[in-house]
């Protein structure tokens, strides 16, 4: 596939992601797809990030990712992103804050025929809690 197959992927992704659309990863994300660095209790494949974005989302009904920067080479992309969100649910075992987050991140994904199967990445979930208060 192509670089531009690969961004189209990575886009729809996060389409989804900003939507709440997930049942869409199962078109984008390979079975068996490996997350290197995934969240606490994150499966593989598709169902490991719909599960993963659906918490996320409960947490920050309002959640958006902002891809800022993104390289491509024929299989692989790198970006940077920011997340922002409100804090309205509840968010590994504490309350609802009601304050704003706003963090980045950067990802370096690998694609396989026009499917993601590897992710690496790092996003500032420290800086995250200091916002809520919670650390």
């Amino acid at each position: 596939m192509s670089q531009q197959d690969n961004i189209a992927a990575q886009t729809a992704f996060g389409e989804a992601v900003n939507s709440g659309d997930l049942a869409v990863l199962t078109q984008i994300v390979a079975e068996g797809a490996v997350d290197h660095d995934p969240a606490p209790g994150q499966g593989t494949g598709p169902e490991g990030y719909q599960a993963m974005f659906t918490d996320l989302r409960r947490a920050f009904p309002d959640l958006h990712v902002e891809v800022e920067h993104l390289m491509a080479t024929d299989d692989e992309l790198a970006f940077a992103y920011t997340i922002t969100g409100t804090h309205s649910g509840e968010l590994a075992g504490h309350a609802p804050t009601g304050r704003q987050v706003r963090y980045r991140g950067m990802q370096i994904s690998r694609f396989e025929n026009g499917k993601l199967v590897e992710r690496w990445g790092s996003s500032d979930e420290l800086g995250m809690m200091r916002q809520l208060g919670l650390a």
